[in-house]
């Protein structure tokens, strides 16, 4: 029960009811947060910040905070990524995601502190976890950081290719062609030489960060 009315949640769920709400209203592309693990982790640091400095402040008290802090800290290690069943297409701007980490670790941190699930009287989603945020401040600054943990895979793959295109380009060194310049013949060249190009495109967009 939470203050728009009852919801039922599988009995084994770490989340909550605006989850379950997501969940029934957002059938859409079949693809959960979860496969998302930086989103989850970044949503998690997100999440510490904001206690951190509410302890900080006074604005919650630290007995409560170090579960809170807990918990996002076993959230960013990806030991509950399987709770984050949202779709990853959704209304109200990630509003949903936001709400499903905060229910999450409310829940998380209710266990750390030796309760059950669900007792929001003691450990709020809203109140708490989500407290002094909006999902507008909150979900976009975790994007952003999940962009640049992800863009290290992606640069690891990405450099992968280059060194696949230069081993194609030394493959190629003697296949001779003709170059293109505006859809039309152009100077002699090998096959080699355009591969390596490729990869020498591939090796700069890495050096530049993406």
């Amino acid at each position: 029960v939470d203050p728009l009315g009852t919801v039922r949640l599988p009995g084994s769920r770490a989340y909550g009811p605006q989850t379950q709400r997501a969940l029934d209203n957002f059938e859409v592309s079949g693809i959960p947060i979860s496969q998302m693990p930086e989103l989850i982790k970044c949503l998690a640091w997100v999440k510490k910040a904001a206690t951190l400095t509410n302890v900080e402040v006074g604005e919650i008290a630290p007995d409560l905070g170090a579960h809170i802090i807990a918990a996002c800290d076993e959230v960013a290690e990806g030991l509950w990524n399987h709770a984050f069943p949202v779709d990853v297409l959704q209304g109200g701007a990630g509003t949903s995601t936001n709400m499903n980490a905060n229910e999450v670790i409310a829940n998380r941190a209710l266990e750390l502190a030796g309760e059950m699930r669900g007792r929001y009287d003691l450990i709020n989603p809203n109140d708490h976890v989500n407290k002094s945020q909006s999902t507008n401040d909150a979900y976009a600054t975790a994007v952003r950081l999940a962009i640049c943990l992800a863009n290290e895979k992606l640069a690891v793959a990405l450099l992968n290719l280059s060194n696949r295109f230069g081993t194609l380009a030394y493959n190629f060194c003697d296949v001779p062609k003709l170059g293109r310049t505006q859809l039309q013949d152009a100077v002699p060249m090998t096959l080699g030489q355009e591969f390596e190009a490729f990869a020498a495109a591939v090796r700069e967009d890495v050096d530049r960060g993406l």
